[in-house]
């Protein structure tokens, strides 16, 4: 293994230890100032404030925690990718989508990256919300 990949796996798992924990600005320590961020569905957030805004969204709408992450890079670590599995808790409504009162849902999801200068510089997020809405709709 290239020691780029090594550090582009390495970046990746650490942004991902930071969500774990709830450390958003771990996670911002790992990106680029100007960072585009792919959201699912949604369109593209650029830069540290506008990420920041997103968690904030998300920390009060849901928590969840990721498992079964497994990073993969490509040896000159310019990108990266990762799968994993979303388990989550449904805790206030979020605009345009079925009323949270506490729903679990456990969904599939995948994350990729561009790294430059040994930070993100691009993260796409991907997860089927057809299927969510399904787990917590029912």
């Amino acid at each position: 293994m290239s020691e780029a990949m090594e550090a582009a796996r390495a970046l990746v798992t650490r942004y991902y230890a930071a969500f774990n924990t709830g450390d958003v600005e771990g996670m911002v320590a790992c990106l680029s100032p100007e960072v585009a961020h792919h959201v699912n569905e949604g369109g593209v957030r650029v830069g540290h404030e506008k990420f920041r805004d997103f968690c904030a969204h998300m920390n009060r709408c849901y928590a969840e925690e990721l498992t079964d992450i497994v990073v993969m890079a490509h040896p000159d670590g310019a990108r990266a990718a990762a799968e994993f599995t979303v388990n989550g808790r449904y805790l206030v409504t979020d605009d345009g989508l079925p009323e949270a009162k506490g729903q679990v849902y456990v969904l599939p999801a995948g994350g990729f990256f561009s790294i430059e200068g040994g930070l993100i510089t691009r993260v796409v997020t991907y997860y089927n919300l057809a299927d969510w809405v399904r787990q917590v709709s029912a």
